[in-house]
Parts: structure tokens; sequence; C-alpha cells
């Protein structure tokens, strides 16, 4: 269990630092064989994470950063991106309708 107030030394190539964090939940990690890393049940039960999610893991400032990704296959985004630009289109002419709010929205659907 995470405990407020540790004092975590954090590897930076071949040498250690310490970093105090104050308020906190600790959860750490072990770099284990094979580069593998198991992230804490709490995140993944947080963020709806199960076995098979796609994650992008990068590098940033110095840490180690890891997303959650959605893959889509490439004809779907070029779909997408056909559609976008139909709607633009539509919204230049004049010919899509724009609303100032999700109910005045609903209210022309509901009157259709």
């Amino acid at each position: 269990m995470p405990q407020s107030g540790y004092t975590i030394s954090k590897k930076v190539r071949t040498s250690y630092f310490q970093t105090q964090i104050e308020g906190d939940d600790i959860m750490l990690a072990e770099l284990r064989q094979k580069a593998q890393v198991t992230i804490p049940r709490e995140i993944i039960v947080k963020l709806g994470l199960s076995e098979g999610d796609k994650l992008d893991i990068f590098e940033k400032d110095g840490s180690i950063c890891i997303m959650p990704v959605v893959v889509y296959p490439k004809h779907y985004l070029n779909e997408l991106k056909e559609e976008i630009s139909d709607v633009k289109a539509k919204l230049a002419s004049g010919e899509q309708p724009v609303f100032d709010s999700v109910d005045a929205l609903f209210d022309k659907l509901e009157a259709e």
C-alpha cells in the first residue's frame, strides 16, 4: 500500500537522485526481465483497461509515459476524413444547421 512522505530513488543512466513526494499516493513498479513492468491494478481499473488493450509508450522530459490508444483500420480513418470534409463544406455553404446547445439539437430532432 502506498504511503505519503516516502523518498524515492530514481535511476537516471548510472546515477541516482532522491525525490520527495508529499501528498501523492506512491505506486512503485519494478523493471523485470525483458523490460516488463506491471501496471498497478488501481490504475488499470481507474482507466478501464483490459488485457489486449494497446498502449503508446514514449519518453517525455526524462519520464516514461504510457497512454491508452485505439487502433482503427486505415480505410476507416479515410472515410472519417471524407465525412469531416463533407460537414465542413456544408457548414461553409450554410447547408448544415448549427445549434447553440445540445438541447436545441434534440428539440429539432424530436420535431422531425
